[in-house]
C-alpha cells in the first residue's frame, strides 16, 4: 500500500528539471526586453525640477508665481500628469525660462538618454542638433 494519504496528490516529474531529451534543440533564454523611452512628460518634469532646485526653490513659491497648484507642480515634475502648454509656460516663466527653453532642454534630455538605448548609433537617422523632432508651443 501507498504511504500517501487518500486526499494528498502525488507529484511524478517525467524527467529532472533541467535535463532535456537527447536531440531536442537547446533553448536559450528569451533576449532581454528592450528598455523603454522615456515618456516626454517625464522628460519635462526633471527639466522643471532640476532648474527649481539649481535656483535653490520651493515648489510653494514657483507654483504661487506660476498660478498653478503646489500639488499639480509637483505632478509635474514627478511625471504623473501631462500638462497643457499653458501650465508648462507658466511653470518654466516662473523659473525665468520660456517654453522654448523648456521645450529645448527636454528634448536634448531626450536625445542624450535615448542614444543610450540605440547604443549610441541611430541607423539611417540625422544626427543634426535637431534629430527631425518638431515641437510646436
Amino acid at each position: 500500500m501507498s504511504n500517501h494519504l487518500p486526499n494528498e496528490a502525488r507529484v511524478i516529474p517525467l524527467r529532472p528539471h533541467g535535463v532535456r531529451p537527447a536531440g531536442a534543440p537547446s533553448r536559450q533564454a528569451p533576449p532581454a526586453p528592450a528598455a523603454k523611452e522615456p515618456l516626454w512628460r517625464d522628460l519635462v518634469g526633471d527639466v522643471l525640477r532640476r532648474e527649481r532646485l539649481a535656483q535653490e526653490r520651493t515648489l510653494k513659491d514657483v507654483a504661487d508665481e506660476a498660478r498653478i497648484s503646489m500639488p499639480y507642480l509637483s505632478e509635474v515634475e514627478r511625471g504623473r500628469k501631462e500638462a497643457s502648454s499653458e501650465v508648462l509656460a507658466a511653470a518654466a516663466h516662473a523659473l525665468g525660462l520660456n517654453l522654448g527653453d523648456l521645450l529645448t532642454r527636454a528634448q536634448g534630455e531626450l536625445t542624450r538618454v535615448t542614444s543610450r538605448y540605440a547604443g549610441g548609433s541611430r541607423h539611417g537617422v540625422s544626427t543634426s542638433s535637431h534629430d527631425g523632432m518638431c515641437l510646436a508651443a
